[in-house]
C-alpha cells in the first residue's frame, strides 16, 4: 500500500480549472475547505469564516500567498473543478488511507434534495459503503434515481472488492451488475422487486409453497434473531434454499434465493415485512442474514448521518458542479472523522471539538498519514 496518505498527496495535482485569477494556490482551497467541513461548516461563507478564524493555524502549513480565499472564490472553483478528476482522486485516498476493504461492501442512492434550481432537477449520489471499514470507498453523481442502473455499474469498476459481499437494492438487480460484481471477485446480496420479469414472483411464490408444506422434501437454511427495548419487540428471520430450479440461467453464479421476514411489535401492535433476495453467497442463512443486515448499514451510518450530522438535505449549494464536489468534501470529513477513535463522541460532537481545538482537528487529518 502506498504510505503517501496525507491529502496533499492525491489533491496537488488536480488539474487547475482556472484559467485566469489564480491569486490563491488550488489545493490551499481545497485544505481549507476540507478542514472546514470537518470542523461544521456548510456553506462557502462560513467555509470563509473558518479560514479566518483559524489563518495563524493554516500559515504553519500553507503557503497562502493573498491570505485565506473568500467565499465567492471557493464557489467559483468547486463549481468549475472537474468532479470526474475530484472523485479519482479522493478513491486513490481512500485506497492509501484504509486497510484492504472486506465484508459487507453497500451501494445505495441518495437524492440531495436542495441542489436544483429552476433549470436542473437535484442531483443523486450513489456511494459504496464499506461497513466493516466504516468508510465511504467512492461515489458517482447522477442526476435522477432511474440512472443509478447505469451509475452503479460505473462506481462498481472504480472499486476493489475482492473477496466482499457487495448489497443492492432491487434497483441494482440486472444481469449486467452481477455480471461485473462476480468478475471483480465478489459475492452478491441483491434485493428483489418488480423489476426483473417473473423473477420476484417465481420466488415469492416458491417460498409460500415451502412454508405452507414446512418446506416437505425440501434443503433449506434458517436463521433467526430478536431483539428487544423500551416495549419493542423485533424478530428477523431468514430462510435460503438453492436456486437451481429458476429458469432463467444467465444470472452468473447465482446460486441461493432468500426470504427475509422482518416482524415488528410496538405498544400492542405488530407489523411484518417480507423481503426476497438472490445471491452467490451458498445457502448459510446466517451468512446471509449479516450481509443483508448490512446493507441496512448504509442508511444509519452514511445517509442518516449525512444529513443529521452534515445537514445534506438542507444544502442549498446547487451551481455546475458543485454539489458533487462538496458531496466528496463531506465523505472525506466523515471518513477522517470516523477514523478517530481515540474520542468516542458523535461525528456531531467530533465536528465540534475539532472547529474549537486544532490539535484534535491536526490529529484527525493525521489520521490519514497513519
Amino acid at each position: 500500500m502506498d504510505k503517501r496518505t496525507s491529502i496533499g498527496d492525491y489533491f496537488s495535482d488536480l488539474t487547475e480549472p482556472r484559467e485566469s485569477n489564480k491569486r490563491h494556490k488550488l489545493i490551499d482551497i481545497i485544505t481549507i475547505a476540507l478542514c472546514a467541513v470537518i470542523c461544521g461548516a456548510d456553506t462557502w461563507e462560513e467555509i470563509e469564516e473558518f479560514g479566518l478564524a483559524k489563518a495563524e493555524w493554516f500559515e504553519t502549513f500553507l503557503e497562502l500567498p493573498h491570505g485565506i480565499p473568500a467565499h465567492d472564490t471557493f464557489a467559483r472553483i468547486f463549481a468549475i473543478m472537474d468532479p470526474n478528476e475530484f472523485q479519482h482522486a479522493f478513491l486513490a485516498w481512500v485506497k492509501a488511507i484504509q486497510a484492504v476493504t472486506k465484508g459487507v461492501v453497500a451501494i445505495d442512492g441518495k437524492t440531495l434534495r436542495r441542489s436544483h434550481d429552476k433549470d436542473t432537477s437535484p442531483i443523486h449520489m450513489v456511494s459504496a459503503w464499506a461497513l466493516e471499514n466504516r468508510m465511504v470507498l467512492g461515489q458517482v453523481k447522477t442526476r435522477e434515481k432511474s440512472n443509478e442502473i447505469t451509475a452503479i455499474p460505473e462506481l462498481l469498476a472504480l472499486l476493489e472488492l475482492e473477496g466482499c459481499i457487495v448489497t443492492i437494492d432491487a434497483m441494482g438487480c440486472q444481469k449486467d451488475i452481477v455480471t461485473t460484481i462476480i468478475d471483480k471477485g465478489a459475492d452478491y446480496v441483491l434485493g428483489l422487486k418488480g423489476n426483473q420479469g417473473t423473477l420476484h414472483e417465481d420466488v415469492k411464490f416458491y417460498f409460500e409453497d415451502c412454508l405452507a408444506s414446512k418446506f416437505k422434501g425440501v434443503e433449506y437454511d434458517y436463521h433467526e434473531t430478536i431483539d428487544g427495548d423500551h416495549g419493542r419487540i423485533e424478530t428477523r428471520r431468514y430462510w435460503t434454499a438453492s436456486a437451481d430450479w429458476l429458469p432463467d440461467k444467465a444470472w452468473k453464479n447465482l446460486s441461493t434465493i432468500v426470504m427475509a421476514q422482518r416482524e415488528r411489535f410496538i405498544n400492542g401492535t405488530t407489523r411484518r415485512e417480507t423481503s426476497y433476495y438472490v445471491t452467490s453467497m451458498g445457502s448459510d442463512a446466517e451468512g446471509v442474514a449479516r450481509a443483508v443486515r448490512g446493507h441496512w448499514g448504509i442508511e444509519n451510518s452514511l445517509h442518516w448521518v449525512l444529513d443529521i450530522a452534515f445537514r445534506e438535505d438542507e444544502s442549498r449549494i446547487r451551481k455546475d458542479h458543485a454539489p458533487a464536489n462538496f458531496a466528496v468534501l463531506r465523505h472525506m470529513a466523515l471518513n477522517l472523522l470516523r477514523r478517530e477513535t481515540s474520542r468516542r463522541r458523535s461525528i456531531k460532537t467530533k465536528r465540534l471539538r475539532a472547529g474549537w481545538d486544532t490539535d484534535y482537528l491536526s490529529q484527525i487529518l493525521q489520521g490519514s498519514a497513519q
